[in-house]
């Protein structure tokens, strides 16, 4: 039984391909808040890590001023993509709905998003990514889901429609392959 956990461990940890590991000494820095003041809103986002060397995305939604959006965004060196895979968030929410968005090229103006609802209590999120649909300034586009071979931005967004604060606790962020 031993040898078919360790098999399993083993064969997850090789088939999964890390998009950012928060740690006590990540840097916050190369996480950037977007919010809805780039168009007149009043919402407003912050991006820390904590003690225990996780990422807290909080803040306020405000409706006001035709307002309703934060997000977080982190740019990264290509990571390259083997297989068809889902996206594995590890992280801790308050019950809120939140969206997870992908780009296969950072220069893309359009993103590949997947919308999740949290919990409360630690929790991986798996999506698949050929489920993650494109997306541009909140509209689906008419084009194929995501299919690329490499990403190189993940950003997480909060856009309820309605005035809330919010708090999501992020662990890790990976790509895993699926078994063929």
């Amino acid at each position: 039984m031993f040898c078919v956990s360790l098999f399993f461990l083993l064969f997850t940890i090789m088939n999964a391909c890390s998009l950012f590991d928060f740690n006590a000494q990540t840097k916050s820095d190369s996480w950037q808040i977007v919010d809805d003041g780039v168009m007149g809103g009043l919402s407003k986002g912050d991006f820390q890590i904590s003690t225990d060397g996780h990422g807290i995305f909080s803040g306020f939604i405000s409706t006001a001023n035709n307002g309703g959006f934060s997000s977080v965004r982190h740019l990264m060196q290509p990571k390259q993509l083997k297989h068809t895979g889902k996206l594995v968030i590890k992280l801790k929410g308050d019950g809120k709905r939140y969206q997870v968005r992908i780009k296969d090229k950072a220069s893309h103006n359009f993103s590949y998003a997947a919308t999740f609802q949290t919990s409360g209590q630690w929790e991986e999120v798996e999506i698949l990514l050929e489920h993650m649909q494109p997306t541009f300034r909140g509209q689906t586009l008419n084009q194929p889901n995501f299919s690329g071979n490499s990403i190189e931005e993940v950003l997480f967004l909060i856009a309820n429609k309605k005035s809330e604060s919010f708090k999501l606790l992020i662990d890790k962020i990976s790509i895993r392959s699926l078994s063929k």
